[in-house]
């Protein structure tokens, strides 16, 4: 039933979602209830409000995930994920690829994010029915339902623009002409999505901390997303984008995108994030640090800070509900479904590599994203040798706390900074995998490396570390570390912050502060100390003009939050798909046994986009036959 039509329904369809019985999503119901049932009793209300939390995205769920929607990574399955298909230029309107609007089935199925604002409709609706619940409980009930709403609807702003504001559910009695809903502008829809969550802070608990309740939205997380709500708002795909939409209305003529810059939006944002800094920080969010044993590497009882900085970075993402995490989700998915299998790297010497699929790879484009040990881009820094940075060249002794000593790999791979070595795994490199030390041979026929009769192969001759917990094992999938994918982290924070400060006002101490932050936990100098060394950088100064910083900032967004999911709506935002999105895929030659030969650059992989088409996926046309109210997308 389309949702258009769905609106008519008394009736709410749950899905069975499983999880271990300890996880606030575990009790999910399996079959349809009336409503005045489901309100009866506490128990079977928190399966509706289980069932709200139910249609959060799956960003480890390999088939349904937008962190393979952009350049970062890519695979040489032969069945390729819909996100894919999407950046190969293969979406359409009679069957649309990742599809929040009408729901897909990726690995885990999707539901319609329509459905979802329902559910949380009617529990706002009915859950001052409940018999056996204080008020105050209700009242908190009611606001993470609430919260959800206007995430919801974000998430659909996101991903189509313009989009119908459904605040209330249509009753049963409602006629033809009040189902068919139209889309409403781009600043009305943000201004009601912000008033939303200002709305449901009012009721919900400053910070959710029970082991049972972990996912639970509370103050934090509720003011965390307003902050990347306003950002989007703020940004060029949004904010006075006339280039793209001056003639985007409405069937009444209604212009659905703000024609004219404003300057101002920023100052929202970091009014909002500012307060969500000091929310998230006053109730113990930290920038991660981790606590275990670093290997020396030497018979020296001296730990390495550049050592210790890299296990900061794999563990800030992995390390289940660690001090960074402001909002994950806490249902991830199950089997094969998992990301993170499709990114862990098979042991030659294990009996079974069942969860160790070795077929999800960082692309050339990420392996040259990060900086070089002094904190600057390859191409900037005047140590790193960038011309020649595709030639082989020995590892030195200094260099064995990344690479294997004596042996030889590309200047690329070498004299990096910690989030590099974090983040990929490459030939002739090291890795904490599987709980052990390995040393990456990643050429054809070696332990690492594509051998014969085989699809479970790096299609670029990059591995992922980063969202692959170290002592993941995979020869079967109940080895696998299971974390709850973040959704958003402190660290976001800051870069909103920074972007916005410097779109508002231009360079200051704060926006280097801001930076610092990050790039302090991240093991690499200052922002001042990197580009303000005429002896290191091309481009002394940069940091001190608006534009330049700008493109720092973009730089170092990209660099931190990389192959979490931000990056595909980051590079929208900002419009600059066209540079990013339709260039080839390129690799190290992986079908090569050879040093000389492996290490050519190829294309290994296709990416197409249409601007300004794609920046908004389309409605389908099913949707757009039951509502004709509903006007398609620009270009579909």
């Amino acid at each position: 039933m389309k949702k258009s039509i769905m609106f008519k329904r008394v009736f709410v369809l749950f899905f069975l979602v499983t999880f271990s019985c300890e996880d606030y999503l575990d009790i999910v119901p399996d079959r349809t209830q009336e409503i005045s049932l489901l309100f009866n009793r506490r128990e079977t209300a928190f399966n509706a409000l289980a069932n709200c939390y139910s249609y959060l995205p799956q960003k480890d769920d390999i088939y349904g995930s937008f962190v393979i929607a952009s350049d970062e990574l890519t695979t040489p399955i032969q069945k390729e994920p819909n996100s894919t298909k999407l950046m190969k230029g293969e979406q359409s309107v009679s069957n649309p690829k990742m599809s929040f609007w009408s729901g897909f089935s990726g690995g885990q199925y999707q539901g319609s994010l329509w459905e979802a604002i329902r559910s949380c409709n009617i529990l706002m609706d009915n859950i001052d029915l409940v018999i056996d619940m204080e008020q105050e409980e209700k009242n908190e009930w009611k606001a993470e339902a609430q919260f959800l709403k206007a995430y919801y609807h974000f998430l659909l702003l996101t991903y189509y623009g313009p989009i119908p504001i459904v605040d209330v559910n249509i009753p049963i009695s409602a006629d033809d002409n009040e189902v068919r809903i139209e889309r409403q502008p781009v600043d009305q829809v943000i201004s009601y999505i912000t008033q939303t969550i200002d709305e449901s802070i009012l009721n919900l608990p400053f910070r959710v901390t029970g082991s049972n309740d972990l996912g639970r939205v509370d103050q934090v997380i509720a003011k965390a997303i307003k902050s990347r709500v306003l950002l989007y708002s703020a940004s060029p795909l949004f904010n006075g984008n006339s280039e793209f939409y001056s003639g985007f209305t409405n069937n009444d003529g209604e212009n659905l995108f703000n024609l004219n810059y404003d300057v101002e939006k920023w100052q929202l944002v970091v009014d909002a994030t500012t307060e969500a800094i000091i929310a998230a920080t006053g109730q113990g969010v930290s920038m991660y640090q981790y606590t275990g044993e670093v290997p020396t590497f030497d018979n020296f009882n001296y730990i390495n800070p550049f050592i210790k900085s890299q296990y900061d970075i794999r563990y800030t993402v992995t390390d289940p509900w660690n001090s960074e995490l402001i909002w994950g989700n806490s249902r991830p998915v199950d089997s094969w479904w998992r990301i993170q299998a499709g990114c862990l790297m098979k042991n030659p010497s294990a009996s079974s590599g069942e969860a160790a699929w070795q077929w999800v790879a960082p692309t050339m484009r990420m392996a040259e994203l990060y900086y070089t040990k002094n904190g600057l881009p390859i191409e900037d820094d005047l140590t790193f040798d960038y011309n020649n940075r595709y030639d082989v060249t020995p590892i030195s002794f200094l260099q064995r706390y990344v690479a294997q000593y004596g042996q030889s790999t590309a200047k690329l791979n070498l004299d990096r900074e910690p989030r590099f070595y974090a983040s990929l795994a490459f030939d002739r490199g090291i890795s904490r995998s599987w709980g052990e030390l390995w040393s990456l041979r990643m050429r054809k026929g070696e332990n690492h490396g594509r051998n014969a009769n085989t699809s479970d192969y790096l299609t670029t001759g990059y591995g992922l570390k980063k969202i692959v917990h170290p002592d993941s094992e995979g020869d079967t999938y109940s080895k696998i570390v299971r974390y709850p994918f973040p959704i958003i982290r402190l660290s976001e924070l800051y870069l909103n912050l920074a972007e916005a400060i410097n779109e508002l006002n231009g360079p200051s101490q704060q926006v280097y502060d801001a930076l610092n932050i990050i790039r302090d936990r991240a093991g690499i100098p200052s922002i001042e100390e990197s580009w303000g060394d005429a002896n290191l950088t091309t481009d002394v100064g940069k940091h001190t003009n608006q534009v330049g910083l700008r493109e720092i900032i973009r730089q170092e967004r990209l660099i931190e939050l990389s192959f979490e999911g931000h990056r595909y709506n980051d590079i929208r935002r900002w419009k600059l798909g066209l540079e990013y999105f339709s260039t080839n895929v390129k690799g190290w030659s992986v079908d090569e046994e050879s040093q000389a030969n492996f290490y050519n650059v190829i294309d290994v992989g296709l990416r197409s986009f249409n601007s300004p088409r794609d920046y908004f996926h389309p409605i389908s046309f099913n949707e757009i036959n039951i509502n004709p109210n509903l006007v398609q997308n620009p270009g579909w």
